[in-house]
């Protein structure tokens, strides 16, 4: 699982510290000059290409925009060398090699399957495991959101067990900065994930929750009465953070080793949180039987009480995803969103 931005500038410490200082990520993204474009009717027939090719894929076009992110998520799926260089028009454009091609998202999609086989991008399918196309929209938002929550608490463990192997002495990496600046940008990712999880609860226990009510009173009132048990979990490390940031490096060694303990601690908790919702929650929303204009309105309310964490940690949340998982939570937005709503989840655009 994750991650779909694994071409993101965010220092080798902050994504996995050990393992990715030792293997760097593959993909790189950065800017450069517009190139010359061709209608789609001037596609040409493609040449098959490979993964391993040594030809950079440009991908052209408006950052916020989800057809832009759709795109890009679709090439770093295929594991290719990728530059992404915005552009004020609305038709994105992809280059690889001499060749360039601009259209239809539906138009750019076939034209990259064609030029790089494999992996498929089988972007019609929905492929979480035990569900497909008829599962209700808002089952399949929350799961994919508990995918990339999963994966983030996994990378926050990594993080903080590569800490408190250190103690606090030096950085693994030195783009990372000095001990204390390593702990403010570890701090700043756990706020963005608390943030991303405190919303994901709400959103449960005022959109979904009423809906399991409707099915089995019982049960719900159960759950509810749990919901939000990881809180008080996630408070603690806070101030334990808070309280590595005001001690000197090399004398925090036991601080940071409660740090790796309490987010092991945490990943159970929540692992097991999650795999109760979806063994024994939502296949309860298919039992209340809920047409498509339904379903469309329940998935809009749960992303409108989370429009606070879209609005700014939209990348973060599909940081934590594989290419394909992100491409799958886009397609649900584009295909079933009100539009003014996802567009205000852009704001900070798709540019590394």
């Amino acid at each position: 699982m994750g991650t779909c931005f694994s071409s993101s500038t965010k220092s080798t410490a902050e994504i996995a510290p050990f393992d990715i200082a030792v293997k760097p990520p593959p993909l790189a993204a950065s800017s450069a000059a517009a190139q010359t474009r061709v209608s789609s009717q001037q596609i040409p027939t493609a040449t098959p290409a490979t993964a391993s090719s040594a030809v950079t894929v440009k991908l052209h076009g408006p950052p916020n925009s989800l057809v832009t992110s759709y795109l890009r998520l679709a090439l770093l799926h295929k594991r290719v060398s990728l530059r992404f260089v915005p552009s004020e028009d609305q038709k994105p454009t992809i280059q690889i090699g001499s060749e360039t091609v601009s259209g239809s998202l539906e138009v750019l999609l076939r034209h990259i399957e064609d030029k790089f086989p494999e992996p498929r991008l089988m972007i019609c399918k929905f492929n979480l495991e035990g569900f497909d196309e008829s599962t209700p929209l808002i089952v399949r938002t929350i799961w994919l959101q508990h995918k990339s929550m999963t994966w983030h608490i996994a990378r926050m463990l990594r993080w903080s067990d590569d800490l408190a192997a250190r103690g606090g002495r030096r950085a693994v990496d030195p783009s990372v900065g000095t001990p204390k600046m390593e702990i403010r940008k570890f701090a700043k990712s756990y706020t963005q994930l608390q943030e991303l999880m405190v919303e994901h609860a709400q959103m449960e226990e005022r959109i979904l929750f009423p809906v399991l009510e409707s099915v089995d009173r019982g049960m719900c009132k159960s759950a509810n009465e749990e919901h939000g048990r990881e809180m008080p979990m996630m408070n603690g490390i806070k101030e334990v953070i808070k309280s590595i940031g005001v001690l000197d490096a090399g004398i925090c060694s036991e601080a940071l080793s409660l740090l790796a303990s309490r987010f092991k601690t945490l990943q159970m908790m929540c692992k097991s949180h999650f795999e109760e919702e979806e063994k024994d929650l939502l296949p309860m929303v298919e039992a209340a039987e809920m047409g498509k204009e339904k379903q469309k309105k329940l998935m809009n309310q749960s992303l409108e009480v989370m429009r606070g964490s879209h609005s700014h940690l939209f990348d973060f949340l599909l940081e934590g995803l594989t290419p394909q998982d992100a491409m799958q939570y886009i397609d649900l937005l584009m295909k079933f969103g009100d539009p003014e709503l996802i567009s205000s989840f852009l704001s900070q655009g798709i540019v590394d």
